[in-house]
């Protein structure tokens, strides 16, 4: 008996830089399902309307996606996997719009801020703030707007049926976005994998810490004492606590290894509040 294909949440419009991290994630036999807002991303998810969802978490440019930070703690969806996307950005537009007679580039604020230097070398095309990058292309396809043309993913311009007219307009070629993979804590369960040599794993928590002097630097030591290698770390405001804040880590190595288990009894000791978010394979 066929499998039926799995649906895979992610936010914004096909064509989205999620839908390409979905696919290198998951491969192609997948059913991708747009969602209009992170939120409702994680909420689809929880209610189980998906198998799967696929979220932005950090841009080696912007920085982090400090709400999907906030969805991790209020949803208990595990991550499973994580990959990385560049980004490059293409001048999108109906038929083969030449540069010269392009007025208006709609796209996402952070993109039209990722391709300062185009705009600066062709001062004829207003940047026109847009809700999505994908959702650009669709938009400036279905409505045949003049002398418009979106900055948005070569997936996206194909999913449209719209013309790449230039190709990588990004300032950074080192520009790359991290991603998630969350699935249901029952989904966890069923497929948990456990430590192996040939895999270098990662683990992403989120803690709170008493607001004491030197209570974050105990907290850490749990993992420096155990030469645990920490890979990120990032504040967010603790609500209804003001001036008070979570922390969420990510560090190399696997829960179910003694050293890992060890900093976390540690760590729990010390931590007014400890939830792990995601044991996973560590992505390229």
């Amino acid at each position: 008996m066929k499998r039926p294909r799995e649906r895979i949440g992610f936010q914004g419009e096909l064509g989205a830089f999620s839908q390409d991290a979905a696919y290198k994630l998951l491969g192609p036999h997948i059913d991708v399902v747009p969602c209009q807002r992170f939120e409702d991303v994680f909420r689809n998810l929880s209610q189980g309307k998906l198998h799967g969802a696929v979220v932005p978490i950090e841009n080696t440019l912007a920085g982090s996606v400090h709400e999907n930070y906030d969805h991790l703690l209020h949803y208990h969806l595990p991550i499973v996997a994580e990959t990385s996307v560049r980004i490059v950005h293409h001048v999108v537009a109906p038929n083969k719009l030449p540069i010269s007679k392009i007025q208006k580039a709609f796209s996402h604020p952070v993109a039209l801020g990722q391709c300062l230097n185009f705009f600066l070398k062709n001062p004829h095309i207003e940047k026109v703030p847009y809700y999505d990058t994908a959702g650009s292309v669709k938009m400036i396809m279905e409505q045949k707007l003049p002398h418009a043309a979106a900055i948005a993913s070569e997936v996206a311009a194909r999913t449209y049926g719209a013309t790449i007219v230039k190709r990588s307009i990004e300032d950074d070629r080192e520009n790359f976005t991290r991603f998630f993979l969350l699935r249901t804590p029952a989904y966890e369960r069923r497929h948990r994998m456990k430590p192996n040599a040939a895999t270098t794993w990662k683990t992403s928590l989120v803690f709170t810490t008493r607001n004491t002097p030197g209570s974050l630097f105990r907290a850490l030591s749990a993992f420096a004492l155990r030469d645990l290698n920490m890979a990120k770390i990032e504040s967010r405001p603790l609500r209804g606590k003001p001036w008070e804040y979570l922390f969420y880590l990510d560090f190399i190595g696997h829960v179910d290894t003694p050293n890992v288990s060890k900093a976390l009894g540690h760590l729990r000791e010390l931590a007014d509040m400890l939830r792990v978010l995601g044991c996973y394979p560590k992505g390229a």
